[in-house]
């Protein structure tokens, strides 16, 4: 006699069950909120170890200003990266762009904005140069790039033989000046800044309903009601603290700020909205699918390096802006610092995996650190060390998430 009965297993109890998975099972990306709560735990750990230094105005004013560069550059880099490539490249670039920057406004007397239209066009024409070796010759980016490397710090130490200094005041503001307090003063908060962050939330709010709006116009999956207003109110929160905290900075709003937040509202469309941005997750997913499907996988790759070659053109002019002058050793580990801001921020070493707002908050993350690590005059030696420890770990915990998620 023979029985039919196929033994299914019973599901785990919810104790057994890892908390991903269960966030996952309601619609929720347990790795971003995760990466997000680690900046809140890194930023209140800081506040307390220096005192309560950390978040004073003139502090968090500083944060973006000499930080705005990596944010910059990991843009261009998490793109890089989704699509299965990495740049070794965009330091040196830095320091070569810089180079052409300063010399065009000291020798060749070009005005300030001419000469930041220059270096961006420049950073493109070095995208385009390596993009063209990898798209079209088949050689791998990590080659390409490692060249690139060395190219652009040998081109960049022929270039600035010795510090160009001189620059004109209006380019330096570019990286340490504000916006201008034209509506005044409320107590002692700079108006324009408090409108700027009302602006934000609203526009952070807006965008997030259309976005779910649209997802159940096409029967789409979304995150429950209770947790997606919690998300958003959360976020309209973090911007709040922020902007009322720079209100009270002695310049108010930052223009680096202003320029990372233009490049981050661009740059989430472009990835979350585009064909372009579709089909640079696909290649990243699989490359040879994404072909059969009709992806142009050639063209893709070379404008991605295009695009974070004038990003890097872009970094360039924050940070010559910022020393003042350009000097060729500029640029020296940058290409790292944006790395590691990706995979911070959840990048997938693999590919086909990462957003545009991981990498600016892993970007923070390490912002944070090297700041309060200075603030308690922690050895650059150890602080070095230290954030090679945070860019293992944010990668290993990726990694075995994914194993156990696999296994389950």
């Amino acid at each position: 006699m023979s029985s039919d009965t196929k033994l299914v297993p019973s599901p785990l109890p919810d104790a057994r069950v890892p908390l991903g998975q269960r966030l996952q099972g309601l619609g929720v990306n347990a790795r971003q909120y995760g990466i997000f709560a680690a900046l809140v735990v890194i930023v209140l750990l800081f506040q307390v170890l220096t005192d309560g230094k950390l978040l004073v105005p003139n502090n968090v004013a500083a944060l973006f200003q000499q930080n705005a560069y990596v944010m910059i550059l990991a843009i261009g880099m998490v793109m890089v990266i989704v699509a299965g490539h990495i740049d070794l490249s965009v330091g040196s670039v830095v320091a070569f762009v810089g180079g052409v920057v300063a010399i065009s406004m000291r020798d060749w007397g070009l005005p300030w904005l001419l000469a930041v239209v220059l270096g961006i066009a420049v950073g493109a024409l070095v995208g385009a140069w390596q993009g063209f070796w990898v798209a079209y010759v088949n050689v791998p980016a990590f080659i390409v790039t490692l060249a690139g490397m060395l190219i652009f710090r040998g081109l960049a130490l022929v270039l600035v033989g010795e510090t160009i200094a001189g620059l004109p005041p209006s380019f330096i503001r570019i990286s340490k000046g504000s916006l201008p307090n034209v509506l005044g003063f409320t107590g002692n908060a700079d108006v324009v800044t408090l409108v700027i962050g009302a602006l934000g939330i609203a526009a952070v709010w807006l965008a997030q309903v259309r976005a779910r709006v649209a997802l159940r116009k096409h029967n789409l999956h979304v995150e429950p009601l209770a947790l997606f207003l919690v998300k958003i109110a959360l976020v309209a929160v973090g911007i709040g603290f922020l902007m009322i905290v720079l209100s009270f900075s002695a310049g108010g709003t930052p223009i680096p700020l202003v320029v990372v937040g233009v490049l981050i509202v661009a740059y989430t469309f472009v990835m979350g909205r585009t064909v372009f941005g579709r089909h640079i997750y696909a290649i990243g997913g699989n490359r040879q699918a994404a072909r059969l499907s009709g992806v142009n996988t050639r063209k893709v790759d070379f404008w991605i390096f295009v695009n974070i070659g004038a990003l890097a053109g872009i970094a360039a002019v924050m940070t010559t802006a910022r020393s003042g002058a350009a000097i060729a050793a500029a640029g020296t580990n940058y290409e790292l610092d944006a790395i590691a801001a990706c995979f911070i921020g959840g990048a997938a070493v693999t590919g086909g995996i990462g957003r545009v707002s991981g990498a600016i908050v892993g970007a923070l993350i390490m912002g944070v650190l090297n700041m309060g690590l200075s603030i308690m005059a922690v050895d650059s030696s150890w602080q070095q060390a230290i954030k090679g420890l945070v860019l293992l770990l944010a990668v290993a915990f990726d990694l075995i998430n994914k194993r156990r998620a696999g296994t389950q």
